[in-house]
């Protein structure tokens, strides 16, 4: 029953990402798109203050002061890679389409074990290189080349890929360490929030008025997916092996392309379809076939 209920959580928390990339895209009507972040993380920095309180509050006091070094040391990167993958990714939504975003901004899954090697020397499994080959060709279907503005859209949102991938990491090296991830999320949210308002002082302007218009898109991304999924992904991962959330958090961009065709009318040609498909391909197959590889060696 556990695992039906995780399986649930996973395809809600997945949903919620993926159609957020709507809300991000619909959210910059009369906003830009340091505004909208820096709405964005606020609200998300206050939906997680209570799971903080009431189940962190403790823990933080016992395993992180006679450690503050060591994870102010890993809590920059992690802030630092999650602002500027934000920043990137909200962007690259005013030059180039939903779908294009949301399955470039998955490149992070084959990136991860590259980059892993290239600053901790951690050999890579030989599966990544052909998934790289497969996000690329899929990459190549689905950027409009012919067109200047999508192709720097892409650009950007490619770029981003690369400080998700290691938000990812930085991450995980500090949840190992430091089993706080609802106090973790809170300073990422924090800093996102706080650097994004100094980029609103100095290329855009404060005005809530128009801020109020976007209410709907900032709660959503706020609340939804800073908060509601960031709890779903905890409790759908203790109960759900690697391989299937790994199947299901990567449909994040599928979801994405859904909701972009049924809300925005963003309609996908053949080629884009083909270079979405390959993108899938190329993360699942960098994914399960280490998992496969080791199950096969202990058998």
């Amino acid at each position: 029953m556990k695992k039906i209920i995780s399986f649930f959580c996973l395809v809600t928390c997945t949903l919620i990402w993926g159609t957020t990339f709507v809300a991000q895209d619909t959210g910059m009507d009369n906003i830009g798109p340091f505004t909208f972040n820096s709405s964005r993380f606020f609200v998300a920095f206050l939906v997680i203050i209570p799971f903080v309180i009431f189940f962190e509050k403790e823990k933080i006091i016992k395993y992180v002061k006679p450690k503050k070094k060591i994870f102010f040391k890993l809590m920059i990167p992690v802030g630092a890679s999650l602002f500027m993958g934000s920043q990137l990714q909200q962007i690259s939504l005013i030059y180039t389409d939903v779908a294009n975003s949301a399955f470039y901004t998955i490149f992070y899954v084959p990136l991860v074990p590259i980059l892993i090697y290239f600053l901790f020397s951690e050999k890579a499994h030989w599966s990544v290189w052909p998934s790289v080959l497969a996000c690329v060709l899929g990459g190549y279907f689905l950027s409009d080349f012919s067109n200047a503005d999508i192709r720097l859209g892409d650009g950007i949102v490619l770029l981003g890929a690369v400080f998700w991938a290691l938000h990812i990491i930085y991450i995980g090296k500090l949840v190992s360490k430091f089993n706080l991830p609802f106090f973790i999320a809170l300073l990422q949210n924090l800093i996102v929030a706080v650097f994004s308002l100094l980029l609103v002082l100095i290329f855009e302007e404060i005005d809530f008025s128009k801020i109020i218009l976007e209410t709907y898109e900032i709660l959503y991304a706020g609340i939804l997916s800073g908060g509601a999924a960031f709890v779903l992904q905890l409790f759908g991962q203790r109960h759900i092996p690697a391989a299937p959330a790994a199947i299901i958090m990567s449909m994040e961009g599928v979801f994405a392309t859904i909701s972009a065709w049924i809300i925005l009318n963003q309609i996908l040609g053949l080629d884009n379809l083909i270079g979405c498909f390959l993108i899938l391909c190329g993360v699942l197959f960098s994914q399960l076939l280490p998992i496969f590889d080791n199950k096969s060696k202990n058998i």
